[in-house]
């Protein structure tokens, strides 16, 4: 039955993967430690204090999809030096928590895989090396190859689009942040959300709990 599911679609499909809490659970360790740099950054780079540099860090993220889109806009931040600051990480190997199952449940998907993060190269590059699975992707997509416009930007996607010459209606976005799957679905395409919630968006084709679900429900795409 599963071996019949892999089959539909076949080779012509393109999966998009985010990264964060998508391939690796980043709740734990990763995102506090992420929040509190940047928290820190803000409270040093505007000269405010840790309380109101968090207030800040939040509503930009809110307000933009992320914190770096707000600095950019109303402070002139360099993208790359807010990264570089941002998302140090000189105990990673310690703080990643992830399956080792998500190397068999990759390798069992047919068709072009793709990460597409809204996270630094730097940082995208480390985590699935340590996860063992940066040689099952064809590519990278991070926030530096999308002009520093994360995701849901649609301008974003179509950098993607076109750097990849994908047809949209081929490829399934696999994400666990819902407005990044209601841009995919408006472009054509699948979209599956790795989440527990109880309500369904109407723009989400398939919901699952844990991404190494994903073989055995290749039917509902």
């Amino acid at each position: 039955m599963v071996d019949a599911e892999l089959s539909r679609g076949g080779s012509s499909r393109v999966w998009l993967f985010d990264l964060d809490n998508t391939l690796h659970d980043a709740r734990p360790h990763i995102f506090p430690h992420i929040n509190r740099c940047m928290t820190a950054y803000l409270a040093e780079v505007l000269g405010l204090a840790p309380e109101q540099a968090g207030i800040l860090r939040i509503d930009y993220w809110h307000r933009y999809g992320a914190t770096l889109t707000g600095m950019m806009r109303h402070h002139g931040t360099d993208p790359r030096h807010f990264l570089r600051q941002t998302h140090a990480f000189p105990h990673l190997p310690g703080m990643l928590v992830f399956e080792r199952a998500v190397k068999a449940m990759l390798r069992r998907l047919p068709g072009r895989k793709i990460v597409f993060s809204n996270a630094p190269r730097h940082y995208a590059d480390a985590v699935l090396g340590l996860m063992g699975v940066r040689p099952l992707f064809d590519a990278v997509y991070t926030i530096e190859h999308a002009g520093f416009r994360p995701k849901p930007d649609i301008r974003s996607f179509m950098r993607l689009i076109k750097a990849e010459r994908l047809t949209p209606s081929r490829c399934v976005m696999v994400e666990d942040t819902a407005a990044n799957l209601r841009a995919a679905k408006a472009m054509g395409m699948k979209t599956v959300w790795i989440s527990r919630a109880a309500k369904l968006p109407g723009w989400v084709d398939l919901r699952l709990q844990s991404v190494l679900e994903l073989p055995h429900r290749l039917g509902k795409l």
